[in-house]
């Protein structure tokens, strides 16, 4: 590896009562009757007779009305006394979880032991202590329902608690003002009880999830554990590794050292359900009280075993918890830990023209609560300046831009965050550097060095970024961006040999058209307006892209549509299983039905790491345990690694044919000279319990592979027996022939190959993150060498690349779901990691058709 080498209408009469038709609603009847027999009352009234005349249809609306309005004030009294007793005062559960410094107590031994006569006389005392501190408050105190005592640390004596509350709605504000009154971390409560004498110096409580009334009475998956001095101490979860964690549970493991010393913690292995999948979580806190201000990590999903996961207290508790639901079925963790003599102070004096600091236990997590210090002296004639390599203080929630919880602090400047390497420069002497983590969520910190320069030449030889980092002289103004802040490529005169651009950059001719930074070296490439530019250079008609031809000739203006419809099939249309074609790019295997038949989604299981957190870099480009699970490194009999493949079934690897080669010495054509190592990282660990070894059955190389121009230079290799696909063994997906990787997109490398042009292989596996590089422009680089076989992919200024060592190996590609496709497998190159030297792989997807025809995969 060369490194640094995804109705009707109806009939109205119907309305109208039918002649003769009896209908007792009617007050009026039109009928004529027989009156006979009948006799008919008709009184007169006279209109003197006011009584009589007048009308009792008002008197009759005022009762009616009267009526409704008693009803709706006996509805509405009803609903507020309903509302009252049953909603305002129904009564609600708070469940705060805290601690109490006890000032005039020493800790003993046997309060470590919940058990103890001795723990559960103190408990008594606490547990009145506070009920009197909750009487006290009439907002709190006749809510209060129960207290229990959880543990007991040095300090004097602190003791960690949680109380339940049962309280109305309406009061719930009040109670809530309360007790954030009681949450201040500064806060002095100076109480004493006149009978049981415990003076309380402080007291915190936060509110706490009310479920964990119940886990408490469950001593089921309860842990309390003490480090031994000089002795490393392991726990897991419950049944592991055999059997997952218990469903529904919620498990809390008690970890504690010696006075005057902290805790160091390590999760070895760590695979609960996915962060997206359920609400399986581990938090790890520094205390032996689980709230939130206190917590040091939360963790989910899956880390690979070389992720870093230490993390350190700031005294000699910890406490870490398990909570889970109904669903998962993962393995749990194993974690160790130990004591580490308590640090009293941090940072220091330095002095001299340089020297190197960190946060404390780099590259572990820095503890909770620290505030550093460095005074940073070089000899008076010189300037200082400090240079962070490594730089990671990143707080959950918090914006880069504020720096609010953990930052370095240099001349009142804030620095947080993940940063790149960067340069702090002081106009004298001296520099001073402070840390400061607050008491909760670590990270990893940093690694920086300090310097003395001279004020009036900073960088000896060398030209100095405005960043005040150092880069040679011959990267400046040579068109690509050395500075990070691009200021060596600021106000520059191109030679004959190169393009300007707008903005002042100079870039080599070959990549005019491709990047300038600011789109000026585009504007003689464009196509004129209401125009598409196929990838192939041509010009065709806005119209004429997505009508279902080929007008660009290459395919382009059709397979580049976004959405799947069928249409006829082309070359460059995926081709379905039932013989029909969809217009979208790269449909395969990208969680959505693109083909009537679903089989573009089919045949998926591969391509996706078992380990769903990658490891930040600290250190190199080592790869992690897992990373790359079809990473294969093949062994020739009496030499070692000679060349890498790719697994891509569970009996088939794909590599380079020219690894095969005979020569005078060795007849490697020879499948039994081979062997294939499997979930292998480390070369000198090949007996790892990960790792799946296995003898090659067939190898079967292109027969059109030329040896002169390395075109269709990939072989397929049938292994003896299968491979069981574990967290470190899976295949990688095979690309259709349609599949596009375009020019510019981000794609990976690994391999054991050599660092440096020339130098030895290295023991653990690589990884270099390259770019496909445009195939004309990759052409003219390496003049007239590429066929349509070969896919280009590096960083044109140099330094990462694929090395001899690297051959056969995979050249992967992050598709849609975080799903990898084999986009390429290492070929040849011009020398390594150099200059306007891309390397070059073969193009998977060129020769997907001739692996199924072998495989029939």
């Amino acid at each position: 590896m060369r490194s640094s080498r995804l109705s009707g209408e109806r009939d109205t009469n119907e309305y109208l009562p039918s002649p003769g038709a009896a209908d007792p609603g009617l007050k009026y009847n039109t009928r004529r009757e027989d009156m006979n027999g009948m006799e008919e009352v008709v009184e007169f009234l006279p209109t003197m007779n006011a009584k009589k005349v007048e009308k009792r249809g008002p008197k009759r609306w005022m009762v009616v009305t009267a009526v409704l309005l008693i009803f709706l004030l006996i509805s509405l009294m009803v609903g507020l006394l309903v509302w009252h007793f049953k909603y305002r005062r129904a009564p609600i559960q708070k469940v705060y979880n805290g601690h109490l410094v006890i000032q005039n107590w020493n800790f003993i031994d046997a309060y470590e032991n919940s058990s103890s006569p001795q723990f559960a006389a103190l408990s008594k005392k606490v547990q009145h202590t506070i009920e009197e501190i909750y009487k006290n408050n009439q907002d709190i105190g006749p809510y209060h329902k129960e207290t229990v005592i959880t543990a007991f640390s040095e300090g004097s004596v602190i003791a960690y608690y949680w109380s339940e509350f049962i309280i109305p709605a309406y009061k719930a504000e009040a109670f809530d003002k309360a007790m954030a009154d009681k949450q201040s971390l500064i806060q002095t409560v100076e109480y004493k009880s006149r009978n049981l004498m415990l003076q309380v110096k402080s007291i915190v409580a936060f509110p706490a999830d009310p479920d964990i009334v119940q886990s408490s009475r469950d001593n089921s998956c309860n842990f309390a554990l003490h480090a031994k001095e000089g002795e490393i101490t392991s726990f897991t979860t419950p049944g592991f590794p055999n059997s997952p964690y218990p469903n529904n549970a919620r498990c809390t493991w008690v970890l504690r050292a010696d006075a005057n010393a902290v805790i160091s913690l390590t999760f070895k292995t760590f695979d609960v359900e996915p962060c997206n999948a359920g609400i399986d979580v581990v938090k790890v806190y520094n205390s032996l009280s689980p709230v939130d201000p206190h917590a040091l990590v939360t963790l989910c999903g899956s880390y690979s075993p070389s992720y870093n996961l230490t993390f350190l207290s700031s005294q000699n508790v910890m406490l870490v918890t398990l909570t889970t639901d109904a669903k998962g079925r993962n393995p749990g963790f194993k974690a160790e830990f130990f004591q580490l003599p308590k640090k009293e102070t941090c940072g220091g004096t330095l002095k001299g023209g340089n020297g190197t600091f960190t946060t404390p236990y780099f590259p572990a997590h820095y503890p909770p609560n620290l505030d550093c210090i460095w005074d940073i002296e070089v000899p008076s004639t010189k300037n200082v300046k400090v240079r962070f390599n490594l730089f990671y203080v990143l707080e959950p929630g918090v914006p880069v831009n504020t720096c609010t919880k953990d930052y370095v602090e240099i001349s009142g400047a804030k620095y947080c965050g993940e940063r790149s390497k960067f340069v702090v420069a002081s106009t004298n002497n001296k520099i001073t550097v402070r840390f400061h983590s607050d008491q909760s969520y670590t990270d990893t910190g940093f690694s920086a060095e300090f310097l003395s320069y001279d004020s009036s030449d900073p960088c000896p030889g060398k030209f100095t970024c405005k960043t005040g980092r150092c880069i040679d002289n011959a990267m400046r103004c040579d068109g690509w961006v050395d500075c990070t802040d691009a200021s060596d490529e600021r106000s520059c005169n191109c030679t004959e040999n190169q393009f300007q651009c707008n903005n002042g950059w100079g870039k080599p001719l070959s990549w005019r058209c491709e990047d300038c930074g600011d789109h000026s070296d585009e504007l003689q490439c464009k196509c004129p307006d209401m125009h598409f530019k196929c990838s192939n250079g041509k010009c065709i008609l806005e119209t004429q892209k997505c009508d279902g031809r080929d007008d660009c000739g290459d395919g382009s203006d059709e397979g580049s549509c976004g959405k799947a419809e069928a249409v006829s099939c082309k070359d460059y249309t995926y081709k379905c299983r039932n013989n029909l074609c969809v217009s979208k790019t790269n449909p395969e295997c990208d969680g959505e039905k693109d083909c009537a038949d679903n089989s573009d989604e089919q045949n998926c299981d591969c391509g996706i790491r078992s380990y769903s957190k990658q490891s930040r870099i600290v250190g190199g480009l080592n790869s992690e345990v897992g990373e790359w699970p079809w990473q294969v490194s093949l062994h020739a009999k009496g030499q070692g690694h000679i060349c890498g493949a790719s697994l891509i079934s569970d009996t088939w690897l794909v590599s380079a044919a020219h690894c095969f080669k005979d020569d005078r010495q060795m007849s490697y054509s020879d499948a039994t000279l081979w062997k294939a190592f499997l979930g292998l990282r480390n070369q000198g660990n090949q007996k790892n319990e990960k790792v799946q070894e296995r003898s090659i059955k067939r190898l079967i190389p292109h027969t059109q592979f030329n040896e002169y121009s390395y075109d269709y230079d990939i072989a397929v290799l049938e292994l003896q027996s299968p491979v069981t696909f574990t967290t470190t063994v899976r295949p990688i997906c095979l690309p259709d022939s349609t599949h596009d990787f375009p020019a510019g997109k981000e794609i990976w490398v690994t391999g054991w190959g050599a660092t440096i042009e020339g130098g030895p292989g290295a023991t653990i596996l690589q990884k270099a993150e390259i770019r496909v590089i445009n195939q004309t422009q990759c052409n003219i680089l390496l003049t007239d060498q590429i066929t349509s076989r070969m896919l280009c992919g590096g960083v044109l200024t140099g330094g990462t690349d694929a090395c001899q060592g690297d051959s056969g190996g995979p050249l992967v590609s992050v598709e849609k779901n975080n799903r990898l496709f084999l986009a390429g497998v290492v070929s040849w190159g011009d020398g390594c990691a150099q200059r306007n030297k891309p390397g070059v792989y073969t193009r998977v997807s060129k020769l997907r058709d001739w692996i199924r025809q072998q495989t029939g995969i």
